[in-house]
């Protein structure tokens, strides 16, 4: 069993900064979407704009990945600490990937097309083809952030044992 390798922890701590600047450019779109202009002074720009404004699915969006890219980032800093073989590193690092992409990504399309993703069909939340697709989309991360988890706690276990 080894530690995490270096490259394998600037890979993790990448993608979450690669999250959080995602979560600013959400940021930025939920703030124009509320004011229904680019506005940006002192500059003299006013552009109106028509953003869906659900400020509930903006908000999620937006911290879905601040949220995700925190915890890509604190397991590349956190590699250190965990014993796992190659083959498990790299179910780890694909399994927090697919999670922290896939839990952030269909939320922007939920706020931009009304929905929520929750139940195929709509459940009690607006129904429709987008719905349905970010419902099937949902469903590898949930299955990934249980290996990563997992994995994980294996790593960080074996490194306290031996610690």
């Amino acid at each position: 069993m080894d530690t995490m390798p270096t490259r394998l922890r600037a890979l993790f701590f990448l993608n979450g900064v690669g999250l959080i600047a995602l979560a600013v450019a959400i940021g930025w779109v939920w703030f124009f979407a509320l004011l229904g202009h680019i506005v940006l002074w002192p500059l003299p720009v006013d552009i109106p704009v028509s953003i869906p404004d659900d400020g509930r699915a903006w908000r999620m969006a937006h911290m879905e990945g601040i949220t995700h890219g925190l915890l890509l980032m604190a397991l590349g800093l956190g590699g250190q600490f965990m014993r796992l073989g190659p083959r498990q590193f790299v179910w780890l690092f694909w399994a927090a990937l697919v999670q922290g992409w896939l839990f952030t990504v269909p939320t922007i399309f939920n706020a931009i097309f009304g929905t929520r993703g929750l139940a195929f069909g709509g459940g009690p939340f607006k129904p429709g083809l987008a719905n349905d697709i970010i419902y099937l989309v949902g469903w590898p991360p949930v299955i990934a952030v249980h290996i990563m988890v997992v994995l994980a706690l294996i790593g960080v276990w074996r490194f306290a044992k031996t610690a």
